[in-house]
């Protein structure tokens, strides 16, 4: 757990914790695999004559029975090994009795003799000689037990993989003998962007790489992969990096300029009746990127709100680390903020993935015990600083390969998930996917979509559709419908109760309320908004005000909606309404008059704190006797307990 001292340590960069002697600490990052890793601590000096050495400390004293030594490059350099008692001070456990083998690397076991067999160990320090070993030595991990069953590295793979699980190559109509990689699923699963280079139909040279796309067909077969052209393909490299849920929005590395140039950044692209927009910069403070090949990968939530980027920085552990960053207005995200140790190493992090819970991370890591150069990993958000996060867990070998293996994306339905990998490919990396199991899932969502309709022309009508979670007021998501570029669509996490609100100008806003309180699984739902012209005449529903049972105290979650009164009646200044109230019908036929009454009179008394003169608001008091919907549970009753507005005057 911590470091006591070291003769000294390989710096082959100007930062970053490679090699570093803390690289000693923990499990290890490399076996059961073996082979260089910044992983490791590895001494200064090579193939020296001078002896090097670590000395490491432990939580706690424990009877020695076992010393484990995960030497993952070039095994073989250590000479003598010490244990440290807290009573009775240093025990030289074996000197020079190690003998150097042509393995690369192993896990190198020392047994106490009987005379140190009592110990109660708490540190362990082990001498180097350089010199038998040619090369860099490198000691990923020590570790020491009271049992003398011998440690083993282990890969951390997730739970329950099932034995049958294959992954399944998109075929011929998506994949060719180029290069194919980064797949974008759209969150309903019908469109798939991916990266392809090394291809002569690209635009500009072969060597560049473009964006492309393949539909599903009626049948659920994809398409042939269709070039995407200009704007988004020009001559230089170009790649879909993450997509809106209403897929009308593409997210693409690198910032497009007017001439056809482009600069090292992020922009996205909107989909519009005449096609696709000029990619727009999406501006990223204080965005740099050390890394030798200087490219980010990023992705983006399905809120479209955090943005999580593979960059190198100076407080990266070594190679590229993953960072977050927030939205912060229009096009404009905070500085990069580094996500912490858990999930990044001094190797390589990159090609992250945000599901559409919000919560779960996929990404490729080569700084963690796998099966090849690069594996894919998930980790779950502990918190909602982002920086906090659950311990990396290994897809496992059904996914990854001995190679390089990412990209994982997945849609909302998470059925499956797409991902580039070389194996089994026509030539260079090809997309597959791959049918999730439970313990990979993200937290199932759904997707809410429709359209927004006129009431008295019956014609779809552009509005701004905002999801709120009822219970706080909280904008949850938003979205601008066009009715010429599709349905919109939200992808809303489960055991929330949410409210859709569509506005334009001329019409009074309409909110439908989404109960997902009680769903458990992947859902579409469909929600068609009719909106109501503000004119002499209209009787508008407040469905969302809402009083407590015998009440006229109206509860906060009803607040936004008695604000967008406020705000017509502002905007119409010579407006006047009659607000007529509602009650259920349980109880006494008097009292729920007098109750209605009451009920009207605070939301009339609500609007005149808010500015709106009482000369301009007529009451009238119902009780149970219009009901909309039955009085047999609390649930319906809820529902009668309401309060309408008329347009009397504009």
């Amino acid at each position: 757990s911590k470091v006591l001292g070291y003769s000294s340590e390989y710096r082959p960069g100007p930062y970053g914790k490679e090699f570093r002697a803390v690289q000693v600490l923990g499990r290890p990052n490399k076996l059961p695999g073996v082979g260089d890793s910044p992983c490791a601590w590895a001494p200064a000096q090579v193939n020296s004559v001078n002896e090097e050495w670590i000395k490491v400390g432990y939580d706690k004293a424990i009877l020695l029975r076992q010393v484990a030594i995960a030497e993952n490059f070039n095994a073989g350099a250590i000479v003598r090994v010490y244990a440290y008692d807290e009573k009775t001070g240093e025990h030289l456990l074996i000197e020079n009795s190690i003998t150097p083998t042509k393995e690369l690397g192993k896990m190198t076991y020392v047994f106490p003799s009987d005379t140190t067999a009592t110990l109660m160990v708490n540190a362990i320090k082990i001498v180097l000689q350089p010199s038998r070993v040619l090369g860099f030595n490198q000691i990923d991990a020590i570790g020491i037990s009271s049992s003398t069953d011998p440690m083993n590295g282990a890969i951390r793979v997730t739970a329950d993989v099932p034995k049958d699980l294959q992954k399944e190559n998109l075929g011929k109509m998506v994949n060719s003998t180029g290069q194919e990689v980064a797949p974008v699923i759209s969150p309903d699963g019908r469109s798939l962007y991916f990266t392809r280079g090394k291809y002569a139909g690209n635009i500009g040279s072969a060597t560049n790489q473009d964006v492309w796309v393949s539909n599903l067909d009626k049948n659920n077969n994809w398409g042939e992969a269709l070039n995407m052209k200009a704007p988004i393909n020009n001559e230089g490299d170009n790649a879909a990096t993450g997509i809106s849920p209403d897929g009308k929005t593409l997210y693409l590395i690198n910032v497009y300029r007017p001439d056809g140039s482009m600069v090292e950044g992020l922009s996205k692209t909107v989909r519009t009746a005449s096609g696709w927009s000029f990619p727009k910069e999406c501006r990223i403070k204080n965005h740099y990127n050390d890394h030798n090949k200087k490219y980010t990968e990023f992705a983006i939530s399905a809120k479209g709100k955090v943005m999580v980027l593979s960059v190198q920085r100076q407080d990266t552990e070594g190679n590229k680390d993953l960072y977050v960053s927030f939205l912060e207005g229009e096009d404009s995200w905070s500085e990069p903020r580094h996500m912490g140790s858990i999930i990044n190493t001094p190797d390589y992090e990159g090609s992250p993935f945000i599901a559409s819970d919000d919560k779960t991370l996929y990404f490729t890591s080569a700084g963690f015990s796998g099966y090849g150069n690069g594996d894919i990993y998930l980790s779950r958000r502990l918190d909602d600083t982002w920086t906090n996060w659950s311990e990396p867990e290994n897809l496992g070998p059904a996914i990854n390969t001995p190679q390089w293996d990412g990209y994982f994306n997945i849609p909302a339905s998470a059925e499956y998930a797409y991902l580039s990998s070389i194996e089994n490919s026509f030539g260079e990396e090809d997309i597959f996917r791959v049918r999730l199991f439970p313990s990979i899932k993200p937290e199932p969502v759904a997707i809410v979509s429709g359209n927004v309709i006129d009431s008295e022309t019956n014609q779809l009508m552009s509005a701004e559709i905002i999801a709120d979670l009822k219970k706080s007021n909280e904008e949850f998501a938003k979205v601008t419908y066009e009715p010429e570029t599709g349905e919109y669509k939200m992808i809303l996490p489960l055991k929330d109760l949410y409210r859709l609100t569509a506005s334009h100008e001329g019409y009074f806003p309409v909110t439908e309320e989404i109960d997902l309180q009680r769903e458990t699984n992947f859902r579409t739902i469909r929600k068609n908004i009719t909106m109501l012209p503000i004119k002499v005449g209209q009787k508008i529903r407040l469905s969302q005000i809402m009083f407590a049972q015998s009440s006229a105290d109206v509860v906060s979650s009803s607040y936004p909606e008695m604000q967008r009164i406020v705000t017509m009646m502002k905007e119409h200044p010579t407006m006047e309404v009659l607000l007529e109230g509602h009650t259920d019908n349980v109880g006494d036929y008097q009292k729920n008059v007098k109750l209605s009454e009451d009920r009207v009179l605070a939301v009339s008394k609500y609007l005149n704190t808010q500015g709106i003169e009482l000369a301009r608001i007529q009451t009238k008091a119902w009780g149970p006797a219009n009901p909309i919907a039955s009085n047999i549970t609390e649930e319906t009753r809820q529902k009668n307990r309401r309060v309408e507005f008329t347009i009397l005057k504009m």
